[in-house]
């Protein structure tokens, strides 16, 4: 690992990451980066930048769907032209319309699986007038032609946006110059979930603190005390400013807000008592005083009964669309190594209760003994693949095809599409807090917040903390939310084992 710092500044036309031997960022020099650059664009106007990336997206999905929807409506050819002509300017009207250019927080910079009800509202929106064009154009199944053109627009629209948010996070002029107010550990941890989310575009560039507290402390260097914070934004042309936990007094805190405000630098805040926040509800004011409100958790029998549900229509309808995948690798499976299709392992269910789970194999029968035989002849295995995994069990595990059996276990109600992860038998032993045992409230889940927050990447205990605050703010809007996110987790093969 490198622990090279690079400094910024204030002449540097782009500016150069802190590389502190975690992923950092590609450096893209590619014309968009170049014409970005040129044209003076930085952290702090990347949003219009994503809404113009955005609206050539919706544009490029509406044109597709119009012209889609004007053939199967049956028109003739200039009324095809002329549908999707009228098709490629509403599209974008109407998405601007429902506040789909409009989102400038962190999450929707990083991901759009936030917009997908207002993306689902839009497409309704754009049904009924496209109905009424294709009917006035004399279409012989308008119906047909206003359902294709809104349900393409939609899925279209939601491909060509991810499209334009990753060109957005690849371009190094776009991402954010971050400086952490704050030290120790907090701090620590804020910069270590920028480095590993790359996605956010927030690169910490040091830390601003009078005592700095040096437990867990980032690897970061100190620019300078609170009181010189405003010299230190212009100086080092900060983007954003994350106060962290840190030991100043509530005046210099006050100050430093202004200094940010004063010179346009957006501000996040970690907030006291952050482990048990998820699910957290913002009253905007109590006689001026902001508060975080968080409700008693109970879930309620017809909750339970709207999660179940939504486990077996999905985990059926998957194993029925998937079959054909899951017999091409159990035959993949047998003719590489011998021993069973799957692994059964026993897990911790909900209340605490064992289940046997079922994944894919992917060792060889004999795994120990066969690392153990290439550590007594010395051999080397090159890229440093374990020698008990197969090639084919390689292949299942990055892309996660190893866990789709556990779709079985969800049907039979052993597991959940989303939830706490099943842990093995010596993990559950291990726990030794009450609040750990909220965990298994609910059943063990395929995917959860651990996977879409970096799989094998966060250590154990802050797994913990993430099934918590899963169990306590669990809503069915919240599980379609992280389904939807672990699509393009598993894709990437982010944080696979």
């Amino acid at each position: 690992m490198s622990d090279r710092i690079v400094a910024i500044t204030p002449g540097d036309t782009a500016f150069s990451p802190v590389d502190a031997g975690t992923r950092s960022p590609p450096i893209v020099s590619d014309e968009l980066g170049a014409e970005l650059i040129a044209g003076g664009y930085t952290g702090t106007e990347r949003w219009s930048v994503l809404r113009r990336f955005l609206a050539v997206a919706d544009f490029m999905a509406a044109l597709v769907a119009g012209m889609a929807g004007a053939a199967v409506s049956g028109l003739d050819m200039m009324s095809i032209v002329l549908m999707t002509a009228a098709v490629s300017l509403a599209w974008p009207g109407i998405s601007f319309v429902c506040g789909l250019y409009s989102g400038e927080d962190l999450r929707s910079w990083a991901s759009g699986v936030g917009e997908a009800p207002r993306l689902i509202f839009a497409a309704f929106a754009l049904s009924w007038p496209v109905f009424g064009l294709v009917s006035a154009l004399g279409a012989s199944m308008p119906a047909v032609g206003a359902l294709f053109t809104a349900a393409g627009a939609a899925s279209l629209g939601a491909a060509s946006r991810g499209l334009a948010r990753a060109v957005a996070h690849s371009s190094e002029p776009l991402r954010e110059r971050t400086v952490i107010v704050g030290s120790g550990m907090v701090a620590g941890q804020v910069v270590e979930k920028l480095r590993g989310h790359p996605e956010f575009g927030l690169v910490p560039i040091g830390v601003v603190d009078d005592d700095v507290h040096h437990n867990g402390h980032p690897n970061l260097p100190t620019l300078g005390r609170l009181d010189e914070l405003s010299d230190i934004l212009g100086r080092h042309r900060v983007d954003r400013v994350i106060i962290a936990f840190s030991r100043a007094r509530h005046d210099q805190l006050h100050t430093s807000l202004r200094a940010c405000r004063d010179r346009r630098v957006a501000v996040d805040i970690v907030p006291r008592l952050f482990e048990f926040l998820d699910g957290a509800r913002v009253l905007d004011q109590v006689g001026g005083l902001p508060l975080l409100s968080i409700g008693a958790h109970r879930l309620s029998p017809s909750a339970r009964a709207a999660k179940r549900g939504l486990d077996i229509a999905v985990s059926g309808l998957a194993l029925a669309v998937l079959s054909p995948l899951l017999a091409v690798m159990a035959v993949a499976i047998k003719a590489e190594s011998r021993g069973a299709v799957f692994f059964r392992q026993p897990r911790a269910g909900r209340g605490g209760h064992l289940f046997s789970m079922l994944k894919f194999r992917s060792m060889y029968k004999d795994a120990d003994a066969r690392a153990s035989e290439f550590r007594e002849n010395g051999v080397i295995v090159k890229g440093g693949h374990d020698p008990r995994i197969t090639r084919v069990g390689a292949l299942l595990r990055r892309f996660s095809v190893d866990e789709i059996p556990q779709l079985i276990n969800v049907l039979r109600g052993d597991m959940s599409l989303v939830g706490p992860r099943p842990l093995v038998v010596s993990e559950a032993e291990a726990l030794g807090e009450r609040w750990h045992e909220r965990r298994a409230d609910l059943r063990p889940g395929m995917t959860g917040l651990w996977q879409v927050s970096g799989r094998s990447r966060i250590p154990f205990y802050e797994m913990l903390r993430f099934d918590y605050q899963y169990v306590a703010g669990w809503s069915l809007a919240r599980d379609i939310e992280i389904l939807l996110q672990t699509i393009p987790t598993v894709l990437s093969g982010r944080g696979a084992y």
